[in-house]
């Protein structure tokens, strides 16, 4: 897709675009940075667009979008569940404000990296690092060997690994 058909699609859709975020958020300055999040995914694939016409550029931009919006909602989730956790530390627990965001940011990595592993990985993993759950115990529940447990035991942590590396 050459440079002016991305700034087409930017002139033409962007007000479009920060309305459609902001009618799903109620903010129009977190509308904004979405919206512009979406361009500039469009820009980082541009190579394989290059030769490539949208002939329905909204429903095109509405799909990046989608995918950016759950993201967002997301990391509010986590960072919600996350501060939550924190009001209920003892006061000499208490982390800094640049511990807290450090943290956070590491926290949000592994939510990513978990999600990107096939549904029964992810659940085992789940199974037994936030449910405490053993090794055989999650075999039982998911019907599975407890070698298999292992091997999905071992890509969670490889993944959560990579990400914060």
């Amino acid at each position: 897709m050459p440079s002016t058909n991305i700034e087409h699609l930017y002139t033409g859709h962007n007000l479009w675009l920060r309305n459609w975020f902001s009618s799903r958020l109620g903010c129009s300055f977190q509308a904004a940075d979405l919206a512009q999040d979406t361009f500039v995914r469009i820009l980082m694939r541009r190579e394989s667009l290059d030769h490539s016409v949208i002939r329905q550029p909204r429903a095109y931009l509405r799909v990046i979008a989608k995918g950016l919006l759950v993201d967002h909602f997301r990391h509010k989730e986590v960072e919600r569940a996350f501060l939550e956790a924190l009001s209920i530390l003892p006061e000499p627990e208490v982390l800094s404000p640049e511990d807290q965001k450090v943290l956070l940011e590491s926290i949000q990595l592994i939510d990513a990296a978990l999600d990107r592993l096939p549904d029964p990985v992810r659940k085992a993993f789940l199974l037994s690092q936030l449910d405490g759950a053993t090794y055989s115990e999650i075999a039982n529940e998911m019907e599975i060997s407890t070698r298999t447990v292992k091997r999905y035991m071992q890509k969670g942590f490889s993944q959560c690994l990579m990400a914060v590396a």
